[in-house]
């Protein structure tokens, strides 16, 4: 049995599925009715909306199995995402790489398998709209245009998802998404008993920058802004927009002493850019840092209520020492 490779784009692939928010999400009609097209469209038994966790392949939609899950090392969709084109197997008992699968030689007793690789907004694959027989099959170029169209399907509805939870101007989460995907963090943290912090961004003079510049160049200050996050912190790390001049990141395994590490990293990082930039303003922020306290149930909100009021304490104290 082959394996499958791990993706070189893994931890911006594993960010972006979790920041739908979607794993281990009950069924949904949208997706159900494309699979079951897929299953009536190709005479079928099994049909699925697979997306490929980082030990697992978990069915969004799932016709024709009893499980909502498998491991990732046995699953065919695991290689379907290493690739742009289907993946299509005619006759898996006599693919070397699959011949012994456990997938092939007990429960589902799978023969035929074809999939399409599920394209997220910035081009990673986050998982598949598969079909499986029991028994050998070959598709035809028609056939696999089909199956392209339903997966182009699927895809929209993951969009539709991503985009109702990422802020317009500057692509990262908006409050709604930042909320929800660090929720989760929190708990798979405590589970984990893995430290949590979260940093809350507040830049300083933006107010005057649309005042003097104009509100288009305010905008391009908060997507350079946006954009040095990006660049500055870890792909593991959650950055989102919480609304208007406010930013947030939760930084995983990582003590307040360490955010505060990091936090300092970024600002040198900014100023640079101010250097590089000569935009006749300067980017500067001023941040407020907690530790989430293991012991204590704590949602997300209740947490970036403390951080801000621990950033807007330092900033009025910065503004005594400046008058």
């Amino acid at each position: 049995m082959q394996t499958p490779v791990i993706p070189k784009d893994e931890a911006t692939r594993l960010n972006n599925l979790r920041s739908i928010n979607i794993l281990d999400t009950p069924s949904e009609e949208r997706f159900d009715r494309i699979t079951r097209l897929a299953k009536r469209l190709f005479d079928v038994p099994i049909a699925l909306v697979s997306l490929v966790d980082e030990n697992r392949q978990w069915f969004k939609s799932c016709f024709g199995l009893d499980v909502r899950e498998t491991p990732r090392d046995i699953s065919f969709c695991g290689h379907t995402i290493l690739g742009r084109e289907p993946f299509v197997i005619s006759d898996a008992t006599c693919d070397s790489r699959f011949a012994d699968n456990p997938l092939v030689t007990g429960d589902p007793l799978i023969r035929f398998y074809a999939g399409c690789p599920l394209v997220y907004l910035d081009g990673t694959r986050l998982g598949t709209l598969c079909i499986i027989d029991r028994k050998p099959r070959y598709l035809s170029d028609d056939d696999i245009a089909a199956l392209w169209d339903l997966a182009v399907m699927v895809e929209q509805e993951l969009n539709a998802i991503q985009l109702a939870t990422i802020d317009e101007l500057t692509k990262i989460s908006n409050r709604r998404g930042f909320t929800a995907l660090a929720q989760s963090c929190l708990s798979q943290c405590r589970c984990g008993h893995s430290d949590v912090s979260l940093a809350f961004l507040d830049l300083n003079r933006f107010k005057a920058i649309n005042d003097r510049f104009g509100h288009a160049e305010g905008d391009r200050a908060l997507i350079t802004f946006a954009g040095l996050m990006r660049q500055s912190f870890r792909d593991l790390d959650l950055c989102g927009r919480i609304g208007g001049d406010e930013f947030a990141v939760l930084l995983t395994d990582t003590n307040s002493i360490q955010a505060k590490e990091v936090v300092e990293r970024f600002r040198r990082a900014v100023e640079r850019h101010n250097r590089a930039a000569l935009k006749g303003y300067d980017l500067s922020f001023c941040e407020g840092v907690v530790e989430l306290d293991p012991e204590q149930e704590i949602s997300v909100e209740r947490l970036l209520a403390q951080a801000d009021q621990v950033m807007y304490t330092r900033k009025a104290q910065r503004l005594r020492v400046s008058d």
